[in-house]
């Protein structure tokens, strides 16, 4: 049995309505990653083959004012999932992030590049990568600029400002992927499938600035709002951004023979379903 931890969350759900039967979701209440003792509880009663965890704190500027909650979380709850899988036998995929990256490289981040995070954030995920290797059986999965039916993400953002303005400026000096959450799960099946471990990258192919990508989203959508550029530096926010981050992905296509879909292909097909689950 594959145990999806953090199952009520965008990835979450993708994940568990792709692996169906094979699959069992916990989420909080039932499941506390930041508690040994309910880790514990509810790995050794359940006692999964394999353990996804899909539970992380990503509010990436919170995280500048809440390090404590971001590192129990995204660190430490990683270390305890990987304590009691080991203990059980049972193997643990992590999904991080591309903000492990300070974004200066200039091209696509391979899976061994040096990590050097610019934020709490990127530190915390970075801290729970290391910690992911407590338990030796381990797949880790980076990805990036995740967007999915089931949570706020920035296609509905862009969605929701675009019914109350007709002209919008968005950040054009960060690159990056944006990503299905239905094709990151994919690629984790995958990745399961294969029973690979080590480091991978998954994210939609191509990449794109958050202002084409909000283009994008209001083309597709056949909204008429006139979109403005803007730098990272007149945006300022709390958190430091890479600004090249785009992940290589070609391990993940030759270890598994999966190859994400282009992020534009994928964004249409995400509004069509979206607009059809608001149809019926």
């Amino acid at each position: 049995m594959i145990l999806v931890v953090g199952s009520k969350g965008m990835l979450g759900q993708d994940l568990l309505a792709l692996l169906g039967e094979r699959a069992r979701g916990v989420d909080l209440p039932d499941i506390d990653i930041t508690d040994m003792v309910s880790v514990q509880k509810v790995l050794t009663a359940l006692k999964p083959r394999i353990v996804v965890n899909c539970a992380a704190y990503t509010d990436v500027d919170g995280c500048e004012s809440n390090a404590e909650t971001a590192m129990q979380v995204n660190a430490e709850g990683v270390a305890f999932l990987a304590m009691i899988t080991r203990e059980i036998g049972a193997k643990l995929v992590q999904i991080s992030t591309d903000y492990v990256f300070d974004g200066s490289k200039g091209s696509p981040y391979k899976e061994d590049d040096l990590q050097t995070p610019l934020n709490i954030y990127g530190e915390s995920k970075l801290a729970g990568e290391m910690n992911l290797d407590i338990n030796p059986d381990n797949l880790l999965i980076r990805t990036q600029w995740l967007y999915g039916i089931h949570g706020k993400n920035f296609v509905e953002t862009m969605l929701k400002l675009a019914q109350e303005k007709d002209e919008l400026s968005v950040v054009d000096d960060q690159i990056g992927s944006p990503t299905w959450t239905v094709d990151l799960a994919k690629g984790i099946v995958a990745l399961i499938d294969k029973d690979c471990r080590d480091v991978y990258h998954c994210t939609n192919s191509g990449d794109t600035s958050w202002n084409g990508f909000a283009k994008a989203i209001f083309e597709l959508s056949g909204l008429p709002v006139r979109l403005n550029s803007m730098t990272t530096e007149q945006l300022n926010r709390p958190a430091r951004r890479p600004l090249h981050s785009t992940l290589d992905c070609s391990k993940l296509a030759a270890d598994t023979g999966f190859t994400p879909q282009p992020w534009r292909e994928a964004l249409k097909q995400y509004l069509e379903l979206r607009n059809n689950n608001k149809e019926s």
